[in-house]
């Protein structure tokens, strides 16, 4: 009977141990929608299809040559959580390019002159940068930055110009984009394309829009340097970017024969659904490649529904 009492209190105090961590995960996030639902702080192994742990996955992101840090733009818990990954991976001293979404190769050369141009605040860093603060949030992506400049490390733009997106809306496909994805990878792009637009783009326009998420996902790829020294590459972009089955990976590997898959890691931070407590559906898989190696999960910022909205417009 004692020993029944005793293990009775133990569990108790598991138990009471373990509501104290997630009361403490609850109050940490800054989003505050659907900080109760079951995946919240979960990290989603979608090759072993099991959880693991932030450090065990902390860990596991040293060792390759190419990490990709997803996000949806406006969740500040996304770029928490990406300063966290990157900070850990500046402190290897490994860590040899980091290149960002948010910025044009308009600002390429302000960015070779960073170095030779020390700025002592973020307001300092951001109007040197001539940061698009409409569209850019720069409270979420100013310490990213402070971070890679005080690692000494190289700093990259990624994105394509406007002046680029129109040539590339205007021009057929370019040589080095064509034939990199597949039949059937093409139609599943179209498709979220469609669906992005909520289905009021013309079909039209398809395959100008298709063309320009290639020569985005492929500038992003280019913007990270062959690696030839093994040293740790990051991208930081959204979600839909640095899918394995249709994004920035396939230009990685077009581009680098030698390269292995293992050496690139999908780590996308994402919103919980009200309606999945299943990790395998925030895959959103269409084929055989699931489309990230690592899900964390957090709450979300907004229950807007975006079509909606869209539609009264």
């Amino acid at each position: 009977m004692a020993r029944i009492r005793n293990s009775f209190s133990l569990a108790l105090l598991l138990l009471a141990g373990c509501a104290s961590t997630q009361q403490e995960q609850v109050q940490q996030w800054q989003s505050q929608l659907l900080t109760e639902h079951a995946l919240v702080g979960m990290i989603w192994d979608s090759e072993a299809d099991k959880y693991i742990a932030a450090d065990e996955l902390l860990t596991r992101i040293e060792g390759v040559n190419y990490l990709l840090l997803g996000e949806k733009h406006d969740n500040p818990d996304h770029h928490a959580l990406q300063l966290r990954a990157l900070d850990h991976v500046l402190q290897t001293g490994d860590v040899s390019v980091v290149s960002f979404e948010m910025m044009s190769s308009e600002q390429q050369p302000l960015l070779q002159e960073l170095s030779l141009s020390p700025q002592s605040s973020l307001e300092q860093i951001n109007e040197y940068l001539q940061w698009d603060n409409e569209g850019w949030n720069w409270d979420y992506y100013g310490p990213l930055l402070r971070s890679a400049i005080q690692a000494d490390v190289l700093i990259n733009a990624a994105n394509i110009s406007n002046e680029e997106m129109m040539q590339v809306y205007s021009a057929p496909t370019a040589a080095e984009i064509e034939g990199v994805l597949d039949e059937q990878t093409m139609v599943a792009l179209k498709k979220d394309i469609d669906d992005s637009h909520c289905g009021m783009l013309p079909e039209s326009q398809f395959p100008a829009m298709v063309r320009v998420q290639q020569a985005r996902d492929f500038a992003m790829a280019s913007s990270l340097a062959s690696n030839t020294d093994q040293q740790l590459q990051v991208l930081v972009a959204g979600n839909y970017h640095i899918r394995r089955d249709l994004g920035v990976p396939n230009y990685l590997l077009n581009r680098q024969s030698s390269l292995e898959e293992s050496q690139i890691v999908s780590l996308a931070f994402m919103e919980v659904d009200e309606a999945s407590n299943n990790p395998g559906d925030y895959l959103q898989q269409f084929g055989s490649v699931k489309a990230y190696d690592y899900i964390w999960f957090t709450p979300a910022v907004s229950d807007e529904d975006y079509c909606a909205s869209m539609r009264q417009q």
